[in-house]
This record gives structure tokens, C-alpha cells and sequence, in this order.
């Protein structure tokens, strides 16, 4: 089976048949963390000792640990799952003696982010009774598809604005996801279907909505606003590192769209053009934004937040600078930009 296509997860974890090993890995802890538990739920059905093992990853290592737990039989019936978390290359060796040896058992392998040379995958990937499993954060499409779908789990639909906005701001944690998915559905009731109005009173407070405001804010030449959104934002728990990859990703919007003015669209029209489109709220500041800049400077723009994001997470040997302050920097430092070129113009 290899590494599985996207598109089959949800059915194989319905569904994994003969399978013998299931690798997850990825940096999306949360998703690899809800689909082994998926994955048990199918396999073992509740919570038995006899049919679910978990074994810590040192134990797994130790020789003969994991083929006697793979070749063991459930004293209740049914077969067994043989789950590893924080799953190395350490666990290469014992992995493929487990395989090789009896048993019906399923061996669940949750690991964090594995390179395409990675031991555990060039073992279990040209195996024909493997699964390989990637758990990557979704973005964009993808997210708001799978927002969709666990909305319908709780029996709530939303309008396609909605989920843009949704997938725009929930993409960086699984299980945060879920809350918000769950806080949503409370909010909507029972085949309930959730509007852009909806998601903002629900979903809309805490530092996404406070960083978005600061961005635009930054961006429009409005120094008191912005400054007062990124302490919101900060407040909230946003991290540093986190608001200079929103502030470029940002910049890159107001580029595209900076890029379709230039072609000949109005502002509007470019504004509408961008995907995920820009939350109504927030219009009015992503055009006036937009009018200022030109393509250069936003892609000059774009290159000082890159530069800013590695000063963030590495500093300076001779007099390190704290990343919040270097975030701070680089948002004034933008605004103090727009507000020259809107008295320029």
C-alpha cells in the first residue's frame, strides 16, 4: 500500500483491512494524534487490555519486545493493536522483526516529522502490508474541506465565506480545531448552518481576529490601531514567530492583489480575486492598504519580514534581541512605511 493518498485516509481508517503497520508522521501532532485514535476505535472497538498494547518506546526497542507482542493473541477474541508513540529510526530494527514474525496484530507507529530518508519510512513504504501516513497542517482548500466535514459530524453545515474564514485562522493546531469546530456547532444548533456573521461572533475573538486587525492596520498606515491589535494579539497568546509568518503571508496577499491592479483590475476586483477572500470586516483596511503600495515595495516589504523572522528565532550572539521585540519591530516598521506613502500621496 506505501504511502497512502489523501484522499483514501478516512476510509482506510474506517476500513484498514489486512494491514499490519500504520505509520503516522508529520508536524501536525493533533491530526496524527485523532487519527490513531481513529484508528484504535476501529481495530480494538473500546478501551479492552486484551487487544490494545501500548508500549513506551524504549520497551518497543528492547529485542524481542515488540514480535512477542505482535505475535500474542487476545485472551477476549478479536484482533489486537500494538500501538508506539513517539516513534524514531531507533525502532527501525525491532519494526522489521515484529513483520517478519507471526501474528495478526496491528502495529500503530505515531512519529513527528520523518525525512523521505527516514529508516521507519524506507522500510514500511514498499510494503505491500504497510500503510504510510503523512499528518501535515492543511491549509487553504483542504483545511476548509476537512472543517466541512467535521462541521457535518456534529450536524452543522456553513456557507463557503464562512469556511474561507474558518480555514484562514484554525490551521495551526488539530485539536484546537476540533474545540472550534464543537464550540461552533453548539452555537449553531442541530442542523443549524453558520454564516460569516456567525463565525466571527463565535470563533472571531482572541488574538487570530486582533492580528488580522493589526496587519491591516500595519499595512494602511495606522500606527495607534495597529499597535494597539498587536498587543491584543500578543495578549491572547499569539507567539512572535507566529505574527511575522502572518505578516508575510499578508504582504504576499496584498501582493497578488497589488499584482491584478497592476494588470488593470480595480482594487476591488483584485481584493475579490484573492482566496481565501479578505473577511468583510477587514475590507475597508485591506484597500486602502492596497492603494498605497506598490508590487516592489510589497515584495521589498515581503523580504524584510523574512530577514525579521530569522532574527526572531536565532537573535544575535553579541546582544540577542527578544523575539516579541523584534515581532514589535517589524509591524511598526511597516506601519511607519504606509504612513510615509500615504503623505506622499
Amino acid at each position: 500500500m506505501a504511502k497512502l493518498d489523501p484522499r483514501r485516509v478516512a476510509a482506510f481508517l474506517a476500513d484498514p483491512g489486512a494491514t499490519r503497520a500504520v505509520l503516522l508522521h508529520g508536524d501536525d501532532a493533533g491530526l496524527i494524534q485523532e487519527r490513531a485514535e481513529a484508528l484504535v476505535a476501529t481495530v480494538v472497538g473500546g478501551n479492552d487490555p486484551f487487544r490494545l498494547a501500548e508500549l513506551p518506546r524504549e520497551a518497543a526497542a528492547r529485542p524481542g519486545a515488540l514480535p512477542g507482542e505482535m505475535a500474542a493473541l487476545s485472551m477476549t477474541g478479536g484482533r489486537r493493536l500494538v500501538r508506539v508513540r513517539d516513534a524514531t529510526d531507533a525502532l527501525a530494527g525491532a519494526v522489521k522483526e515484529a513483520l517478519a514474525g507471526p501474528g495478526e496484530a496491528l502495529l500503530l507507529l505515531e512519529a513527528g516529522e520523518l525525512t523521505a530518508r527516514s529508516k521507519l519510512r524506507a522500510l514500511l513504504e514498499p510494503l505491500a502490508g504497510a500503510a504510510v501516513i503523512p499528518c501535515y497542517r492543511e491549509r487553504g482548500a483542504e483545511l476548509a474541506g476537512s472543517i466541512a466535514r467535521l462541521l457535518q459530524e456534529q450536524g452543522v453545515s456553513a456557507e463557503p465565506a464562512a469556511l474561507d474564514w474558518l480555514a484562514s485562522r484554525l490551521g495551526e493546531d488539530r485539536m484546537l480545531l476540533r474545540r472550534e469546530v464543537e464550540k461552533l456547532a453548539l452555537y449553531a444548533g442541530s442542523g443549524g448552518r453558520l454564516s460569516e456573521e456567525d463565525v466571527l461572533a463565535c470563533a472571531g475573538e482572541g488574538s487570530t481576529l486582533d492580528l488580522d486587525e493589526a496587519l491591516v492596520a500595519a499595512t494602511a498606515g495606522e500606527i495607534p490601531v495597529a499597535d494597539r491589535a498587536l498587543e491584543a494579539a500578543f495578549s491572547e497568546g499569539a507567539s512572535p514567530i507566529m505574527v511575522l509568518r502572518a505578516a508575510l503571508r499578508h504582504v504576499q496577499r496584498l501582493h497578488l492583489a497589488s499584482l491584478a491592479m497592476a494588470g488593470g483590475q480595480p482594487a476591488s476586483g483584485a481584493m475579490e480575486g484573492l482566496r481565501p477572500p479578505v473577511f468583510f470586516r477587514l475590507k475597508p483596511g485591506f484597500e486602502r492598504a492596497l492603494r498605497l503600495w506598490s508590487p516592489a515595495q510589497l515584495d521589498a516589504a515581503g523580504a524584510a519580514l523574512l530577514e525579521a523572522e530569522k532574527r526572531g528565532k536565532s537573535g544575535s550572539a553579541a546582544r540577542p534581541i527578544p523575539d516579541r521585540v523584534v515581532a514589535q519591530q517589524a509591524i511598526l516598521g511597516l506601519a511607519r512605511q504606509a504612513l510615509a506613502l500615504r503623505r506622499r500621496s
